[in-house]
């Protein structure tokens, strides 16, 4: 029979079903901000080459919390876009919830959840299973990597271009806009995204042809198809 947990009893279960993982390891969250103790068990199952896979729909890791996550061997991490679901689960244990893998939540929000064991229940667990792994076929499977941008330097001529692409600075000269004007326009359309006040390119910008770029000289920047109409 399926448990109710509160805030304080997820967060305990969550910190339990990782520690406990012996095969395999599915955390799917929308939001991805890993707290010191998620880091440290996760670095522990990567020692013991446990299976994890790490789902997620926008991520506020840190710079030095990426480059610790492409360290991680047994680690594979996904995108999923539209990812709203909120499941955790290991062999035996599976929680569903309100929580995100998200430190302000653990901290701050009022959560609830259910916890499932395989075996009281091994229908509903086979059932939130299997969806989970829907999730995970649906998803793009990617190595974090840092891709921000904190100015726009690329209106600088040393700002390098790749053929049929622009950088945005180039782009808006060409559509008759300002450089603020498109990336308030790109930011509308969702190619881009706003955190922290730093813009970050998102799934629908690299569909759209988008890529980030750094320079060693001037810093991050974004090209753009010489079609591309926001």
């Amino acid at each position: 029979m399926a448990k109710f947990l509160n805030t304080s009893a997820t967060n305990y279960f969550l910190e339990e079903l990782i520690k406990e993982a012996k095969d395999r390891l599915i955390l799917i969250s929308p939001f991805l901000k890993l707290n010191d103790r998620i880091k440290e068990l996760l670095a522990d199952k990567n020692r013991l080459k446990i299976d994890v896979r790490i789902v997620y729909g926008k991520s506020e890791l840190q710079p030095e919390e990426i480059n610790w996550l492409k360290e991680l061997t047994y680690v594979r991490t996904s995108f999923c876009k539209n990812l709203h679901a909120k499941c955790y689960m290991n062999e035996e244990l599976c929680i569903v919830t309100s929580l995100n893998l998200y430190e302000f939540s653990q901290i701050n929000n009022n959560e609830m959840g259910v916890l499932i064991r395989r075996s009281d229940d091994s229908e509903l667990y086979k059932d939130a299973y299997e969806e989970a792994q829907r999730i995970i076929r649906i998803s793009d499977e990617v190595r974090i990597s840092l891709e921000r941008v904190a100015t726009e330097p690329e209106s600088k001529p040393e700002a390098e271009e790749s053929a049929g692409k622009l950088t945005s600075s180039k782009l808006a000269q060409k559509l008759g806009l300002k450089t603020n004007e498109l990336l308030d326009r790109l930011l509308a359309t969702g190619h881009l995204e706003a955190r922290d006040g730093k813009n970050y390119i998102t799934a629908k910008g690299k569909d759209a042809g988008g890529e980030f770029r750094m320079s060693p000289k001037f810093g991050p920047y974004f090209l753009w198809p010489e079609s591309f109409k926001p």
